[in-house]
């Protein structure tokens, strides 16, 4: 049974900013009568002009009707003060990231609204638990996090701090999904779900850069043409505002008292200190002032297909790069060798990354001529690939191995020799802490992908990919990061070495 508040209940929205006026729209396009109140003189009226306004570009879209956009822009009211949102069933701050301003916003409402009203604050990296510990009724409060653009955004993050009474986050969640939008319970820990799982996918590409892997602009496209994600983790960073991305790096990082795993990177520092913020200001990772040219990802020189091109095994890559080789007619065999290879051309064997670089597992395997390729989502469709050659390769048979990779049609990247490449070596990190969420009680496994995939959009939850991938596999991948590097970074999260021993995947658990 729903406990979602009747649609006669007066929600109130305090602060009307983007992201409050984003949740007052929402919820008065679900029939609610929405109060808006903002210290900023006129901002809360202003907000009601906007937000009535984009009723009626949605229904001249056909989006909504002319009678429902207006009945909408009805229910919206701009108060002056904190007395007139007695009646309300729920209020919802969007206040400036101070915890001592919300505690004091709470504290004075309070004394104002019914015994029954509840508290979301849609903070999205102040604890709940210490916005709720200067409250008489600590109970009443939990987290409701939107994510902007609300009205557009599916996730909702429903955080329960200590002392949330159950009840009160099932009446959010409930109204949450009843206002069309797909929440997720979590715990009050620093950054909840998507911020701490998404520290993975920046952190680990400037440690790529940083390591002279390759280019912006070239890790950029591997992510986005063989990881299918949206945007690549620096052009993501540059949008969102490096300054409000590094803080939260910062904030995550103390929060979890400097664990490792969070390290901010210094290549960001450096950004924030140059003021080169991103799109904001012109300048990032890329240059966005007027004139620029915008760099193009580094691809390898064609090469000629060889002569002699052996396939061998099962896995999602081999039979890929078979079937798309067959569609452009270029003639293979099939070989037996069960090592794990991909394929041999000439005295090139080509294996996919596991976490070693390229050059450690040339030696360790007395194959020199070794080359490594990344992880893609789905080998069928990926136009690029990320590679990497050890160092003891030589030059014609790492022209060869591109060469095949090019005649099945894919764009190759050739990398420096880092271990785990780029998509392999996120995947792993961002499903390692996404298990460690679940393992912590944070959230659970559907709740973990869920997040990611419609707070972030990520072309796959990071759990059911590593379930598709393999858990043992990401395991070893981890734990060959670790040894190379040498840092708790990539400490395994114990719920993927349990799934490993138990043989299943996270999902099951």
């Amino acid at each position: 049974m729903s406990r979602a508040l009747d649609s006669s209940a007066v929600i109130a929205v305090v602060g009307t900013g983007a992201m409050g006026a984003g949740i007052a729209q929402v919820a008065a396009a679900a029939g609610h009568v929405v109060k808006l109140l903002d210290n900023r003189p006129e901002a809360a009226a202003k907000a009601v002009a906007g937000i009535r306004a984009q009723f009626s570009k949605l229904a001249d879209k056909g989006r909504m009707s002319a009678e429902a956009a207006a009945a909408a822009g009805e229910r919206l009211r701009a108060v002056e003060q904190a007395a007139d949102l007695a009646d309300a069933a729920l209020v919802v701050e969007a206040i400036v990231e101070s915890l001592e301003a919300k505690q004091k916003l709470y504290r004075d409402l309070e004394d104002i609204v019914g015994a029954d009203c509840i508290f979301g604050t849609n903070t999205s990296s102040i604890s709940v638990t210490a916005i709720g510990s200067a409250l008489q009724r600590p109970e009443r409060l939990a987290g409701l996090h939107f994510f902007n653009p609300a009205p557009l955004m599916a996730l909702v993050e429903v955080v329960s701090g200590l002392a949330t009474d159950a009840a009160v986050a099932a009446t959010l969640f409930d109204t949450a999904a009843a206002w069309g939008k797909t929440p997720v319970h979590t715990r009050s820990t620093p950054g909840f779900i998507v911020n701490r799982v998404a520290r993975s996918y920046y952190g680990e590409a400037m440690r790529l850069l940083g390591e002279g892997a390759a280019d912006v602009a070239t890790i950029d496209a591997v992510m986005r043409e063989a990881g299918g994600f949206k945007m690549g983790p620096f052009e993501l960073t540059d949008m969102i505002g490096h300054d409000v991305n590094f803080a939260v790096s910062r904030s995550v990082w103390n929060a979890y008292f400097n664990d490792p795993r969070f390290l901010p990177s210094l290549i960001q520092q450096e950004l924030v200190d140059a003021g080169f913020y991103g799109r904001k200001s012109g300048r990032g990772f890329y240059d966005y002032r007027e004139g620029a040219e915008r760099p193009q990802p580094k691809s390898a020189v064609a090469q000629s297909v060889p002569e002699t091109i052996v396939l061998h095994g099962h896995s999602p890559a081999v039979e890929a790069i078979a079937d798309r080789l067959h569609e452009r007619g270029v003639a293979y065999t099939w070989g037996d060798n069960n090592d794990g290879r991909i394929a041999e051309v000439g005295n090139a064997v080509v294996f996919q990354t596991d976490g070693r670089s390229a050059t450690q597992r040339a030696a360790e395997s007395g194959i020199p001529s070794l080359v490594l390729i990344d992880l893609a989502l789905d080998y069928t469709q990926a136009t690029r690939l990320a590679v990497s050659v050890a160092h003891t390769c030589f030059a014609p048979d790492a022209a060869a191995a591109v060469g095949l990779l090019q005649a099945a049609g894919f764009a190759v990247s050739r990398f420096a020799d880092v271990p785990g490449l780029a998509v392999m070596r996120t995947l792993a990190t961002l499903a390692n802490e996404a298990a460690d969420a679940v393992n912590q009680g944070v959230c659970d496994a559907k709740g973990a992908d869920a997040a990611m995939r419609l707070g972030v959009n990520y072309p796959k939850g990071p759990l059911a990919w590593a379930d598709a991938v393999g858990v043992r596999v990401i395991c070893q991948v981890l734990r060959n990061l670790g040894a190379f590097y040498g840092e708790d970074r990539y400490r395994v999260s114990p719920l993927i070495q349990q799934s490993v021993f138990a043989g299943k995947g996270i999902h099951v658990h």
